[in-house]
């Protein structure tokens, strides 16, 4: 039931026509609790989307009693035109939802540059249909609703004493950190301060979303939005709630590496013993965005030297001639030199395991990434066609 697991929320999902395939490309989530709590964290390039330039300044009152959302198109570099077309699909919304439009937030996803007219009838013609249809059985046609090269809807749900929080999400491309990764909605029906809400979101993506690095190509549309509605009346322990959103992104985001397009092989990179979590990040992020290693990862060869090679260009501190590296187990390389043999090294199963130990400190950080494929390749040189 993903968003719609807690107490006191709707969604609905349509086909508006943005897809060729006839699927739902138009999705609504309707918060209906006594609460209205809204935090949402955005991606941090520089060129955003229509929708994303709507909904940092919505959010701002930290009040959000729905969010719109459509695939199909990214409404992205469309005008003032583009501009337009979100405010409107908020505004139209808002009249049939019976509230402002500075409280609806929008979502859009697809190829950049799709926003014209007949992008815009669809949008406002799916909102008003999504509306008509929404229930509490409505989250997983609204994950499906949200997908674009994904394979699969993505959803989850968490369940404490006497509270819940579920989402949906969606991302196959373009996954790199910037607060957020993806398009994500989560709702919680646990009762919650807007400033608490925020800093919770803040520390579950810090550690989930944001070191997912499927391709080091960050998106213009990527927004992660939480609801909170009070409707269980139960108000948890701010630390045990920010656990559990942050294990649900954690599954989410899983479900996001594990859908990457073209993938054959899902890499987690774990870093050991850095001077600090950022450097341990920046470590990981290296090797995550290193093409010659995720080829050879595609080609189950084991090649630690291009580990090296990568943690090399990072600020990070560390000896390169005694840095130990594993895969999937094997001690490839000791004190910055050969270990055990190649031939010791099984890489054929998706899960792909790397830990770097830098000897240095004790803070530790996991990157999430994929190998690079042909289908990649193709998947992504085929797409706007």
């Amino acid at each position: 039931m993903s968003v719609t697991a807690p107490a006191g929320f709707e969604a609905a999902g349509v086909a508006a026509g943005l897809k060729s395939t006839g699927k739902p490309d138009v999705a609504v989530v309707v918060n209906r609790g006594p609460r209205k709590v809204g935090a949402a964290v955005f991606t941090s390039n520089r060129a955003k989307a229509n929708p994303i330039i709507w909904s940092q300044q919505a959010v701002a009152d930290r009040v959000v009693e729905a969010v719109v959302l459509n695939s199909g198109g990214a409404n992205c570099f469309t005008g003032s035109f583009g501009f337009q077309t979100t405010h409107q699909t908020a505004e139209k919304a808002a009249e049939l939802l019976g509230v402002g439009a500075g409280d609806v937030l929008v979502c859009s996803t697809g190829l950049i540059g799709v926003g014209d007219e007949v992008f815009r009838a669809k949008v406002l013609s799916g909102t008003e249909q999504a509306i008509a249809e929404l229930s509490t059985d409505g989250g997983d046609v609204a994950a499906e609703a949200i997908m674009t090269t994904d394979s699969v809807s993505k959803t989850a749900v968490v369940s404490r004493d006497g509270w819940t929080i579920g989402g949906m999400a969606k991302g196959a491309g373009m996954l790199a950190p910037g607060l957020a990764t993806m398009l994500v909605v989560i709702t919680t029906d646990a009762v919650l301060e807007p400033l608490e809400a925020d800093a919770a979101l803040r520390f579950a993506t810090g550690t989930t979303f944001d070191r997912l690095d499927s391709d080091g190509c960050m998106s213009t549309n990527d927004q992660v939005t939480l609801l909170a509605n009070g409707a269980s009346e139960v108000v948890p322990d701010l630390k045990d709630f920010s656990a559990a959103l942050a294990e649900l992104c954690q599954e989410l985001a899983v479900k996001l590496q594990g859908d990457a397009e073209g993938a054959s092989h899902d890499i987690t990179i774990e870093v050991q013993h850095a001077a600090t979590e950022a450097e341990a990040v920046e470590v990981g992020r290296s090797v995550a965005r290193n093409n010659l290693f995720k080829a050879a990862i595609f080609g189950n060869d084991p090649n630690w030297g291009r580990v090296l090679a990568a943690i090399g260009t990072t600020n990070a501190q560390f000896d390169p001639y005694d840095v130990d590296v594993w895969m999937n187990g094997v001690r490839v390389c000791s004190e910055g030199g050969p270990d055990r043999p190649r031939e010791e090294v099984d890489l054929t199963p998706r899960a792909t395991h790397l830990a770097i130990d830098l000897k240095v400190g004790d803070a530790t950080a996991t990157i999430l990434t994929n190998d690079l494929t042909h289908d990649y390749v193709h998947e992504n040189s085929a797409y706007a066609s």
